[in-house]
């Protein structure tokens, strides 16, 4: 019963605080979908407990959903590892943002809506993880969609909020579009879309072709780049991560929750959960890999520059993501899902934190228009300072445990991919501690640079705030030490059971705990080499980074524009677009269509009454000659006919 009621609870939550909000009050609305997600973290830490610690996988069937001659389709939940891990980390930063909006939403008028929209995404999130096969997975994909639009632009009055939720919306399409495909193409070679099914059988299509855009190809290669389109616009992989950081326009808590532990993270799950059809497909494997680390390195270097305190950590979870994908990449979807797990607890550590300074700036996000704060807000300080701390994989906190697995994997994999996806980590690693520490010290560290008014209201969140980020402190205190032997150690197998797959060949995960000391050390090394930099250039030399821009002010706009992905896009297909529709909408539509159809017929019965009109003068004289007109010419016809 709990398993049903883990998935089930924030369904309910959501539907009586949307439906009965405005009798409910916010209090109610409250109460209602805080409850339910706090019993549902309780149940799923006690299914991670029996399904993954005591090895009791097991599915729940709810009902047959489609039956169609011989398409069958089960709406059932899985509980495997891999599920449980993802409830886990669902449900317990969920639990944590709900509580942690109580504070921060307090003089929202539309409370009701908000708490209703964060549990309706808990669902769909909560869906996707529990997918039995496709269907049910795309079904939990689109949900948490649609879910991630309305909370993006839940302030929707503010034009901002409305462009980026759209835009949020339309770049998600494009990846699912390719994962539509991918699903249909499985269903098309396997003719079923149930996970065991497909699993069981694609020993056997190893070798097998089909025809695509004109071409023949391996099957399971054009299958798994399909799916993993849909997971690069999920997850944000670069081409398709330019709604990510836009996303901000959102409230802080909907950041933390989707951009930091759960939507953003559904392209890793379902990458490890589809592992048995990837191992299969080398060359699939190796452009995740390759669009991973390449992801890592470019938001990596974005993250330098920006001074939004929300979009920096936007960045980094785009970067973050890159080290995920790679890991997968090289078939260490363990490690993959080891810095998943670990990196929910940090960076919603981060984005709580972050609105807390929000909230205590008065609403204010510009990094410099901040500073000489650290001593009003002390614990949020020391929360932001544990989060940067994971973040850079200092020892030992939990982001050390995990990244340096995923960076020792990618260079125990022996190849090319490899070592690209190592090297682009390692300096993803030196940016992303001099990025972090650079947003601590802008924001708390030196001289005040907000007016007199806003400093004189900085004040600590209220403990409905401050109480959760302690609960994610200790996430990212304790959660890759707890996990480390389990998730990747000696317990992996063990503790993973059927729930990832990969091939005997592919040892790269097992590797990469024999690789020379200086592959340990390198990341703790650059690391300190980051924080070291960003200390010299924010607290010792503060003149040093206006100097830096400005002598390498093209690199400056270059990062500082996101490397014109968005102006790129608009000149590639925006602008296009917008062209043809213009014209389509004017020429084809206004002057063809309207012209020859309804408008040209209109007009021109008006054309004809307008010249009859004319002959109604009002003048007998002129009615009479007309009768007399009209007589000679009824005479005229009448001696005509007879002759």
């Amino acid at each position: 019963m709990i398993y049903v009621l883990a998935i089930f609870l924030p369904l309910v939550g959501a539907t009586i605080a949307g439906l009965f909000g405005h009798w409910l009050k916010d209090k109610g609305a409250q109460i209602v979908t805080c409850g339910g997600l706090l019993l549902s973290a309780t149940f799923s830490v006690i299914i991670l407990n029996e399904v993954a610690l005591k090895g009791e996988p097991q599915t729940i069937q709810i009902f047959s959903w489609i039956i169609s001659g011989g398409f069958e389709v089960d709406w059932s939940l899985r509980f495997d590892t891999l599920t449980a891990v993802m409830l886990v980390v669902v449900t317990v930063v969920s639990c944590a943002v709900h509580f942690y909006s109580i504070g921060y939403m307090h003089h929202d008028p539309s409370v009701p809506r908000f708490f209703a929209y964060l549990s309706l995404f808990t669902f769909f999130m909560l869906m996707l993880v529990t997918a039995n096969n496709f269907l049910q997975l795309f079904f939990g994909w689109e949900g948490v969609g649609l879910a991630s639009y309305l909370l993006i632009g839940f302030w929707y009055e503010k034009p901002s909020a409305n462009a980026a939720a759209i835009k949020a919306f339309l770049v998600n399409r494009v990846g699912d579009f390719g994962f539509a495909l991918g699903i249909l193409g499985v269903f098309l070679m396997y003719g079923s879309i149930d996970f065991d099914t497909v699993f069981n059988a694609t020993p056997g299509k190893a070798a097998a072709t089909m025809e695509f855009l004109g071409g023949t190809w391996h099957a399971l290669t054009v299958l798994c780049l399909l799916l993993f389109i849909g997971a690069m616009g999920k997850s944000a992989q670069l081409g398709l991560h330019t709604w990510l950081p836009d996303a901000m326009e959102g409230p802080t808590p909907v950041s933390a929750l989707i951009h930091a532990a759960t939507m953003v993270t559904a392209g890793v799950f379902m990458v490890a959960r589809l592992s048995p059809m990837f191992e299969y497909a080398p060359f699939a494997l190796d452009v995740v890999c390759v669009v991973g680390a390449s992801t890592a390195f470019f938001a990596a270097t974005v993250g330098l520059v920006q001074n939004d305190i929300k979009r920096v950590i936007a960045y980094s979870t785009c970067s973050q993501l890159g080290y995920m994908f790679f890991a997968c990449g090289v078939s260490a979807y363990a490690a993959g899902v080891f810095h998943l797990f670990t990196h929910a607890f940090f960076k919603a550590l981060l984005f709580l934190g972050a609105g807390s300074v929000i909230h205590a700036m008065s609403s204010e996000q510009d990094m410099r228009h901040m500073g000489g704060i650290w001593s009003h807000i002390k614990l949020t300080y020391a929360m932001m300072w544990i989060g940067s701390l994971a973040l850079a994989g200092l020892p030992f906190f939990a982001g050390f445990y995990s990244k340096d697995m995923v960076l020792e994997a990618a260079f125990a994999a022996d190849s090319g991919v490899g070592f690209y996806a190592f090297w682009m980590g390692i300096i993803a690693a030196v940016m992303t501690a001099f990025y972090s520490w650079r947003l601590l010290f802008m924001t708390f560290h030196g001289e005040p640079r907000a007016d007199e008014k806003t400093m004189a209201h900085v004040h600590e969140s209220p403990k409905v705030m401050t109480i959760p980020l302690i609960v994610l402190s200790l996430g990212a205190l304790f959660a890759g030490y707890i996990g480390y032997d389990a998730f990747v150690g000696t317990g992996m197998n063990e503790f993973w059971g059927k729930a990832i797959f990969v091939l005997p060949t592919n040892t790269a995960i097992i590797d990469a705990h024999h690789v020379p000391l200086w592959v340990k050390l390198l990341p703790i090394f650059v690391g300190l080499i980051g924080i070291g930099l960003a200390y010299y250039m924010y607290i010792m030399r503060t003149d040093m980074p206006a100097k830096v821009a400005a002598k390498c002010w093209k690199l400056y706009l270059f990062l500082y524009n996101k490397w014109y992905f968005d102006e790129l896009y608009d000149k590639l297909f925006v602008q296009p677009a917008n062209y043809i529709g213009r014209g389509l909408w004017k020429e084809g539509d206004g002057t063809l269509i309207d012209g020859l159809g309804p408008d040209g017929v209109a007009s021109l019965v008006r054309n004809l009454a307008g010249r009859v009109s004319q002959l109604q003068s009002g003048y007998v004289y002129h009615y009479a000659f007309a009768m007399l007109i009209g007589v000679a010419g009824l005479v005229t016809l009448y001696l005509y006919t007879l002759g």
